[in-house]
């Protein structure tokens, strides 16, 4: 965890994730499922995160944007949510949304965003941490993604590897197809189904 985040390498076995608490830059943290009334934070926090963040990807392209943003409803929000091979989960400080992150019960991870109030604060580092945990405990031996340009660094300094020419998403020309294996650890952890 390079020093950012201390709390998720500790997860006892059988401990779910909403009751893990991480450190990160003095900063008391919880990682839990969302829940559908997270919906309207957790938009704010997906939005903010893509058109402030992510500006190497969409190049602050209005129509770009648009497509990217379009689906980061209320609605589609509780639907992820609600979804029974899909785990949304929330970072959460204060009552605060800090980040969100989903993976599906087959290890694809497909959103992992953070607000810009919470950048470079470890945020990230442990909500994909927590995802991880949650794809070994539904039986995988690897994560697979597609990584925007932003976060292409981020994802190779957390042992992701690229596989694959890149893709487009959103209307963008970046998208880096990324698989990672989970290391043994992260297969002793049980992590219970959303309830």
């Amino acid at each position: 965890m390079r020093g950012c985040c201390q709390g998720l390498e500790k997860i006892q076995e059988g401990a779910p994730i909403v009751q893990v608490l991480a450190q990160c830059q003095n900063r008391r943290m919880q990682i839990r499922d969302a829940s559908p009334e997270d919906a309207p934070a957790a938009c704010i926090v997906l939005k903010r995160s893509i058109a402030e963040l992510c500006i190497a990807d969409h190049r602050n392209d209005p129509a770009i944007l648009a497509q990217w943003l379009g689906n980061k409803t209320h609605e589609n929000f509780r639907a992820w949510v609600n979804q029974p091979d899909y785990s949304i989960l929330v970072a959460v400080a204060n009552r605060t949304i800090l980040a969100v992150g989903s993976v599906t019960d087959a290890g694809m991870i497909g959103l992992n965003y953070v607000s810009p109030d919470a950048r470079f604060q470890g945020v990230s580092r442990a909500l994909l941490r927590a995802l991880e945990v949650r794809a070994a405990a539904r039986g995988n031996h690897r994560c697979h993604l597609t990584s925007t340009e932003t976060a292409r660094r981020f994802y190779l300094s957390n042992g992701y590897v690229e596989n694959g020419s890149p893709v487009g998403g959103f209307g963008t020309s970046s998208g880096y197809p990324m698989t990672k294996a989970l290391p043994m650890s992260a297969h002793q952890v049980q992590v219970p189904a959303q309830g």
